[in-house]
């Protein structure tokens, strides 16, 4: 059995511990508030963006446009969206098996874009090529960020330099409920091609002043960057979230240490004053 002493020094250092837990839990709480309100406030663009485009076209039938053919080039361009810090559960990782555990992918066709050097540092472990990684975009996600990532990957696309883009990150439900989600950017996926034919003769003629491919250039930039900034803005909340439950779990693991620590103490303190007793009473009889 360890001594008073090791216990008490123990004890001592899980009690440090589970004040920095709590500390960190109250943080997550009140950035996981503003992150929430902030994404409430931008999914309402983020969505009416994605279905707009969708049903646009969905009505506009076989347009030839380079943003809805995938271009010549079998690479694949990868935004992978983590956090900067740790301690977080398993927001990160779940993130990144999303990628690494993608059965249709190989290592070799992928360039990997990271918004946070969580997935940097485990995408360089794993030898994927990293293209870009910038870690102040997580932090404070603003529309301009979003906005100049997507000018890098369209003109790419534009070159032949990828053929796709994808885009990894966590969806905010709740705040206990964060799901991780990868979306095909380009070339425009639309969730409705096998509508029924009666659907599709009641559809309204869409039509474009001055030109389809015109009114596409336009367009699309702006589809990309709302879903790159609506990503940023849900993954701030599922990270603050997911953070928020793991300081939770480690503050209520550590009570539970502590009162075994507590109980351990004790039972080693009445064992030693039992000791004493017994050596004193002992001693006591030999005089006597």
């Amino acid at each position: 059995m360890a001594s008073m002493r090791d216990i008490k020094r123990r004890k001592s250092s899980i009690q440090g511990t589970q004040q920095i837990t709590k500390a960190m839990k109250l943080v997550s709480t009140v950035k996981l508030q503003r992150a929430r309100a902030s994404a409430e406030r931008s999914k309402g663009y983020f969505t009416c963006m994605y279905d707009t485009v969708n049903s646009i076209l969905q009505r506009v039938g076989q347009v030839e446009h380079r943003y809805l053919t995938s271009g010549a080039s079998s690479r694949k361009a990868v935004i992978v969206i983590t956090a900067n810090r740790g301690l977080a559960g398993g927001y990160n990782s779940n993130v990144i098996k999303l990628v690494t555990r993608h059965p249709q992918w190989r290592k070799e066709e992928l360039d990997i874009y990271c918004l946070g050097t969580k997935g940097r540092d485990a995408f360089v472990r794993s030898g994927y090529c990293v293209k870009e990684c910038e870690a102040e975009v997580v932090e404070s996600p603003q529309y301009k960020d979003a906005a100049a990532l997507c000018n890098r990957l369209l003109e790419a696309f534009a070159e032949g330099e990828i053929g796709e883009i994808y885009l990894a990150y966590t969806a905010f439900k709740n705040t206990v409920s964060h799901i991780p989600t990868l979306l095909r950017l380009l070339p425009v996926e639309t969730s409705g091609q096998d509508t029924a034919p009666a659907e599709k003769e009641t559809s309204a003629i869409m039509n474009f002043e001055p030109e389809d491919s015109e009114a596409l250039d336009l367009l699309i930039p702006k589809y990309v960057t709302s879903l790159i900034y609506g990503a940023l803005r849900e993954s701030a909340a599922s990270e603050n979230g997911a953070r928020m439950q793991a300081m939770d779990s480690a503050t209520s693991n550590a009570e539970e240490i502590i009162s075994d620590l507590t109980l351990k103490y004790n039972r080693a303190r009445q064992g030693s004053i039992t000791q004493e007793l017994t050596e004193i009473i002992a001693g006591a009889e030999a005089i006597g």
